[in-house]
């Protein structure tokens, strides 16, 4: 006999008391696995040259591990390793305290020793699908980054190559190489 389970809302999420990472999922809470380091050092770096271009000219916000709600009916809540919002997409009564009820403009996912690439690509999917234009996903054990706009809009860079934030973060651009080493 199957018991029903009681699906979590983003707002109950928010609430639910923890000691370990996770995201909700489809309504669901999914423990995570607590970054590494290597893994906080890319996440520290990306961050920094974000907020670097970013602040001073008032483009928006970049967060570290932010929660926002990407999906509604069941709710599902990723806390991407590095985002950013355009200043004229921040609400008006400022940052949330809580979850963003928005999709980021841009994402930014670590690819950790514990991940699978299914999970990944899953990961990568929910955003786009949420309307994220540009995400990131940082191999730093490859140190490739893959740029992807679309399912079918990918572009994979090496430690050489410059990436730069497209017509997201206009005019931003940094090597590589300066975030794996």
């Amino acid at each position: 006999m199957a018991t029903a389970t009681h699906l979590l809302t983003a707002e109950e999420f928010e609430q639910h008391p923890s000691s370990r990472w996770a995201e909700l999922v489809d309504g669901v809470v999914i423990e995570l696995m607590p970054p590494g380091g290597l893994h906080g050092i890319v996440a520290a770096r990306i961050s920094t040259e974000l907020c670097n271009f970013v602040r001073p000219r008032h483009l928006g916000v970049v967060l570290v591990e932010g929660g926002f709600t990407i999906r509604r009916g069941p709710d599902t809540v990723r806390g991407p390793d590095v985002s950013f919002v355009r200043a004229e997409r921040v609400p008006p009564t400022g940052v949330p305290r809580g979850f963003w009820a928005i999709a980021p403009d841009l994402v930014v996912e670590i690819i950790s020793p514990s991940n699978t690439r299914p999970e990944v690509q899953t990961k990568i999917r929910e955003h786009l699908e949420a309307g994220v234009p540009l995400v990131w996903s940082v191999d730093p054990d490859a140190r490739t980054v893959e740029v992807v706009r679309s399912l079918h809009d990918r572009m994979l860079l090496s430690a050489d190559d410059i990436i730069d934030g497209g017509d997201v973060i206009v005019g931003f651009s940094c090597k590589l190489s300066d975030l794996f080493e």
